[in-house]
Order: structure tokens, then C-alpha cells, then sequence
């Protein structure tokens, strides 16, 4: 194995100072020893000023304990499975609206990334027993705003069951895999707008609206899955790549009085999404989004429930494109929208009519969460990048606008959980020096209550290895734009040798890697390569996030072009300066970072010398319609911004030395990818190495397989770096 000149140095500057550093171990980083103590799985409630938890009492047992929001006090236990042997875990939990009943979920089976099925029992504190809703796992259970009925959906249908009698109806009977779905999202709309549950009951429990997907003609993506047995098996399920049939969409309102259900009349739409489905507070009112394909012309529409006649409320446009946000709603059912219309995005305020009352948040910065408001004193809590683009911090605001306070006081990352009476909330805080520390606050001016948790003991502990710092700077790119960065050095920089660079970075629209917050388990693997010579640099190209639309929204149609560029060009600052070794610059990344370190590679192939690229996606034409077709529209409509920056098309160009993983089970980006990038390389006599992991998905996890993934690319790094 070959090892960097820079290591011997290393050692012998360390010897002779007497300089003891731990060396950060690959299974260290998997196996919980830099892991933070986190406040975990905290549900706040509405009809007290309480907090919920999952908490295990013993080795086997778990608890769900009930806690005071101004005290953080704990009130009583709800809920305890040691007296219930048929509720193995407690995996998730739902409460009735009065907080009387509470659903139990247990044996749960993940199906994509944030859906799957599981043993629902409805639990009666007063009684203390246990009813299982249903003889199967369901999806999705939610209590009808009354407390007398559940709805859940099982095998693509939707169904009620009712409390008091223990029966169970039918709604919709056309559910079959692969087919149709009722009041479930498909695979697409799950990834890419992050929602599983599409149905919703109004506030008198009289009616539910839900979403049926009528997928029959949408295109099938079959994967092997090879297990253990003799024979692989395949798993096939509807995945509709950019330019191909999506699921053609419906909105269905079922009246639970005359067991009829109406169809929403969208007929004036073609090729068109609903990303969300919510009854306002008015039982009368469903309120619907209806997106375009290309999504930028979004309208959302108030529903009448009896009726079906909708009315437009509110359309918002973009040349580019118009992102989905949950709608949000005041007692008198007047909203909260946010927008980038102005070039950031920022808090509005509508009322019920669809009439702009006014911008409540303004400003060259930008929201990043929108926690609610007080329907008391009518003041909303936010997140935001006021003090930079690399910080969050947390503010309030009157509903008009006026009186914008920050709440939170250190500078770095922070988080907030509101008391449902909004006189308190728990703050998150971390930064790149400072491990999360979660503390009580209060609303009205930010001032501690009391310290919660925090980190020091592991803090303590990481002194021993003496781990560089994150220097934040920014670096120039084409035009002499600055870019977002951050750089780590040995502990022993000398300024006066030379060190190869590793390039980090993901580089996808909106998404921001150079963010001023604790360390993850990639910050600790990049820690363990200084301590092996290395300089390792991310930096936020173009297309990134959090520093306006026109800097976010540069990259569109062309995705792969200006974020290119600016990695290759940093690179060359970087290779220019005097501690740095130009001939030793490389470059990693997973998912969209795999697609840029690879284009990296080949299209700055005078300045990269190795790259890793980890489940990438190789030309776009391969991934998912609604994600793609946001930046690029339609391989139809834009094949050049297709194919001009797939690495496929620059495969001839690999002079570096290049790794390509893949998990042959990635829902997401299929491994299609990797055996295009596989057979390109090989027809053009390229030599490359590379790794595909059996029936792993995106993340590539489970048992060893990190610490061997991580093995691997260390290897790689110091054997081609």
C-alpha cells in the first residue's frame, strides 16, 4: 500500500514536539463512538402544554411518557408495552385529537424511504386495553377529528373503521399494485415531494378527500434481488423516468353519511400533479395544489366539500420553477405562503379570499422553516439565514410584518420544537466546534430556562485526536463570483509543504453543504485523512442553496454545467497556491455529488488526478421525472441539457484514476446508471475500478457494509492520491 510522503513527515514532526494525536479509526465512525446524546422523538401536543416520548424503561421495554413543556417535568407515562406482549417495539404512535386515544405501531415494514406498513393496536388509556384495527399492517392510520373513527390504507385502498362498533368499511375497491392507488402517494411523488399520506378528513369527520393514482401505463423498473435462496427474485414497481407516462392523478371526496364519493373536476389540466391535499378549517373547504409538469405554475384551489366546485385561491409562477410547501392555516382560515418571488424566500400572509394582506419577512436572506404561529398574539416563528448563509438562526415576527426579533444567541445552526402554547420552545444548537447542546427558552425575548443536554463528555473525549477545525472562507470561481467553503487542514499545518486536496462536495439544486453545524460521520472520515497529509476542501457551487433564486436557479436546464465549472475552477485556485500540490487534487461525492465527481474527473481531467463517485446518477435520462424535470424539463423538450453533461458523454476524456459504486437494490438511482457508466468505460479501453454492493439501496448500509465501503475508499484515496 502506498502512503503520502506527507505521512513520514507527519511522524517525525510528531516525534520530535512530542505531539500526541489519536488516530481517528474507520470503525470508530460506525460504531457510536463520536455519536451525539440527542433529544429524541419529541411530539409536542395541542390540548395541553405537553410534550410526548418514546423512551425505553428497561433493555425490552419501552414507554411513551408525557412531559411539561415549562418544566420539562414528566407528568406520567401513557403508555407502557411490558403490559402488552403483542407490542413487541413501539415504532410509532398517533393521537386523537382530544388526546383520549392514541394509536400504537408496531412490527413495521419499511417499502421506500419514508413509507411502509405496520401492526396498528388502538390503546384506550381508560381503560387500558388494546384493539388491533385490523387483522394485517396498514399504512397511514389517522383518527377522524371526533375520536370515533380511524382511516388507513391497506393494499392500495382506503378504509375506516369505526371505534364503537369495530367495523370496518370499504371506500375504494379498485387498489392493486402496480395499477392503482388510493390515498397513498406512488414512488415519485413519496421521493420527490416527500409524502406518503394522501388522504385527509375534514373537521367535522364527515368527509374525506384523498388522491387516487391510476399508474397502469406508467413505465416498470424490475430489480434483482438476490438474497440467500437459489434463485434471485425481482422486485418491480412503477418508477417514471424523465420524459416518460407519469401516474395520471385524481381527487376523490367520500361522504361518510351517504357512503357517496365526488370526483374533483381537473379536467382543464394535462399532465399535471397534486403534491398536496389539506381541509382547511372550514369542514366545508378542501384546499388542493395543482402543479404543472414542467412545476412552474402552481394554483391552489379551496374545494367545496358538498359540491366539489373549487375556487382559485392563489397562483404562483416562476420562470424556472415554483417549490411545494405545506399550507398552513390561521383560525379564520386565512394562510401563510411561502415564496421566492422577490429573490428570496419569505413568509406571506392571505386571507381566506386569496387576497395578499401583506409580505410579513422581507430582506436579502431567507426563510428556512416556518414553525407556526401564536393565534393569540398572532406573532409567527421562523428559521432563517439573517446572520448568513452558512447560519440559521431563529426569529419572530408580528402576522404584519413588524416587530422581527431574533430569539436564538449563538452564532452557528439552530433549530426550535414550539410549545403548543408558544410561551417556550427547545432549541438546537451546534456548530463545527460546538456539539449539540439543546436548552429551554422563552418566546418572548429568547432567555434561557434551562439547560436540557449537551455534548462536552464527547467533546472531552474528541480533544484526544485533535481534530482540525472548518475553516469558512470563500473561493472564486468563474467572473470572480465567491463561493461558499470550507476548508480542513492537518492539526500540523506547515504552510511551507505541499499537500494534496480532496475535494468534497454534492452540489445539487437548493442544497448546501458548506453550513456552519456539527459534524457528521463524513466530517469525521475527512478528519481521519488530514491526520493522513491531506487537505480536504467543500465548497457550494452554483445551483446551491440559501443565497437567492438567481444564484439557485443559474444551473437551470443544464444541470451539470456551471457546477462543474466552478469545481474545476476552484481546483485550479486551489492547485496555484503554495501549500497546496496541484498534481495531487482529487474529488468525491454520492448521488448527485457521484455525478459531479465523475464529471469532475473527466471534464477537468488536466487538473483532477483521482475521483470517487458513489451511487451516481450518469445522465439524467435515467432518474425520476418530477426531481429531473423541475431543472430540466423533458429529454424531448431539452436533449442537449441531457446529454451535454452526462459523464457518458465524456467518458473518452478519463486520464485519473477513477472508482464508480453502486447498490445493485438503489430504488433511487437505479444501478443502470453505474452499468452504463461500466460499459462506456470499457468500450473506450478505459482502465477504472469499481464496486457494486448486492441488494443495498441508496444508502448502502446494514452490518459491516459501511466500514467496508469506507475501507475501500480510503484504500483508494491513498493509494491514488
Amino acid at each position: 500500500m502506498k502512503y503520502p510522503k506527507s505521512i513520514l513527515l507527519v511522524c517525525v514532526l510528531a516525534t520530535q514536539l512530542g505531539f500526541a494525536q489519536k488516530q481517528v479509526k474507520l470503525d470508530e465512525i460506525w460504531n457510536g463512538t463520536f455519536r451525539t446524546k440527542a433529544m429524541e422523538s419529541v411530539n409536542t401536543l395541542n390540548r395541553s402544554n405537553h410534550f410526548t416520548r418514546i423512551e425505553n424503561a428497561t433493555e425490552q421495554a419501552q414507554v411513551i411518557n408525557t412531559y411539561d413543556f415549562s418544566t420539562l417535568e414528566k407528568v406520567k407515562t401513557i403508555f407502557d408495552n411490558a403490559q402488552f406482549p403483542q407490542i413487541k417495539s413501539i415504532d410509532n404512535y398517533v393521537f386523537d385529537a382530544k388526546e383520549e386515544q392514541l394509536l400504537i405501531g408496531t412490527n413495521s415494514t419499511p417499502i421506500f424511504r419514508h413509507s411502509f406498513t405496520a401492526d396498528y393496536y388502538l390503546y384506550n388509556p381508560s381503560t387500558k386495553t388494546v384493539t388491533p384495527i385490523a387483522t394485517h399492517p396498514v399504512m397511514e392510520p389517522v383518527f377522524s377529528n371526533d375520536g370515533t373513527k380511524i382511516a388507513y390504507v391497506y393494499s392500495n385502498d382506503l378504509y375506516i373503521y369505526d371505534i364503537p362498533t369495530a367495523k370496518t368499511t370499504r371506500v375504494t375497491n379498485d387498489g392493486k399494485k402496480n395499477h392503482i392507488i388510493n390515498g397513498i402517494s406512488d414512488w415519485v411523488y413519496e421521493e420527490e415531494f416527500a409524502i406518503v399520506r394522501m388522504f385527509d378528513w375534514n373537521s367535522d369527520s364527515g368527509k374525506i378527500a384523498y388522491v387516487k393514482f391510476d399508474e397502469k401505463d406508467v413505465p416498470e423498473y424490475s430489480m434483482d434481488i438476490y438474497g440467500t435462496g437459489l434463485y434471485p427474485t425481482q422486485d418491480k414497481f412503477k418508477y417514471p423516468k424523465a420524459g416518460e407516462k407519469n401516474a395520471v392523478v385524481s381527487i376523490h371526496i367520500y361522504d361518510l353519511k351517504t357512503n357517496k364519493t365526488t370526483k374533483v373536476d381537473l379536467s382543464e389540466f394535462n399532465d399535471f400533479y397534486i403534491p398536496r391535499i389539506k381541509w382547511t378549517n372550514d369542514s366545508k373547504y378542501l384546499s388542493a395544489q395543482v402543479i404543472n409538469r414542467h412545476q412552474n405554475d402552481l394554483k391552489v384551489f379551496f374545494v367545496h366539500g358538498d359540491t366539489a366546485d373549487k375556487k382559485l385561491i392563489l397562483n404562483e409562477k416562476d420562470k424556472a420553477y415554483v417549490n411545494v410547501h405545506d399550507l398552513k392555516f390561521l383560525d379564520n382560515n386565512d394562510f401563510v405562503w411561502l415564496s421566492e418571488r422577490d429573490g428570496n424566500n419569505h413568509l406571506y400572509h392571505y386571507n381566506k379570499e386569496g387576497k395578499l394582506i401583506n409580505q410579513i419577512t422581507k430582506g436579502d436572506w431567507e426563510v428556512t422553516d416556518y414553525y407556526g404561529i401564536d393565534p393569540k398574539s398572532k406573532k409567527l416563528f421562523f428559521q432563517s439565514t439573517e446572520e448568513g448563509s452558512i447560519y440559521r438562526g431563529i426569529y419572530v415576527v408580528d402576522v404584519n410584518g413588524k416587530n422581527r426579533k431574533k430569539l436564538s444567541d449563538k452564532l452557528g445552526t439552530n433549530k426550535a420544537i414550539f410549545s403548543p402554547n408558544f410561551q417556550q420552545f427547545i432549541n438546537t444548537y451546534s456548530s463545527s466546534k460546538t456539539a449539540p447542546q439543546y436548552t429551554l427558552n422563552k418566546t418572548t425575548d429568547g432567555k434561557l430556562i434551562k439547560a436540557i443536554l449537551d455534548n462536552t463528555a464527547l467533546e472531552s473525549k474528541l480533544k484526544a485526536y485533535n481534530l482540525p477545525t472548518k475553516e469558512f472562507t470563500q473561493l472564486p470561481t468563474v467572473g470572480g463570483l465567491k463561493l461558499n467553503a470550507w476548508i480542513m487542514k492537518p492539526a500540523n499545518f506547515d504552510a511551507t509543504k505541499k499537500y494534496p486536496v480532496l475535494m468534497y462536495q454534492y452540489s445539487g439544486p437548493g442544497s448546501q453543504q458548506v453550513a456552519d453545524k456539527w459534524l457528521d460521520s463524513n466530517d469525521f472520515w475527512h478528519a481521519m485523512l488530514t491526520q493522513h497529509g491531506y487537505i480536504v476542501v467543500t465548497v457550494d457551487g452554483r445551483g446551491t442553496g440559501y443565497r437567492g433564486t438567481d444564484f439557485k436557479k443559474t444551473t437551470q436546464y443544464q444541470l451539470g454545467k456551471y457546477e462543474v465549472e466552478d469545481q474545476i475552477e476552484v481546483a485550479k485556485y486551489l492547485a496555484k497556491q503554495n501549500y497546496v500540490d496541484g498534481n495531487r487534487i482529487g474529488i468525491w461525492g454520492w448521488s448527485y455529488g457521484g455525478f459531479m465527481s465523475s464529471n469532475a474527473l473527466l471534464q477537468g481531467n488536466d487538473v483532477f488526478k483521482a475521483a470517487i463517485a458513489v451511487a451516481p446518477v450518469i445522465n439524467w435520462r435515467y432518474y425520476d421525472s418530477i426531481y429531473t424535470e423541475r431543472y430540466m424539463k423533458t429529454p424531448q423538450e431539452n436533449p442537449q441539457g441531457y446529454d451535454d453533461n452526462s459523464p457518458i458523454t465524456h467518458a473518452e476524456k478519463l486520464k485519473g484514476r477513477y472508482l464508480l459504486i453502486h447498490g445493485t437494490a438503489d430504488d433511487n438511482v437505479h444501478v443502470q446508471n453505474a452499468m452504463t457508466m461500466i460499459e462506456s468505460l470499457v468500450q473506450k479501453n478505459k482502465d477504472f475500478d469499481w464496486l457494486i454492493y448486492p441488494d443495498k439501496n441508496h444508502g448502502i448500509y446494514g452490518g459491516n457494509t459501511r466500514l467496508q465501503l469506507y475501507t475501500k475508499m480510503t484504500n483508494f484515496i491513498l493509494n491514488n492520491l
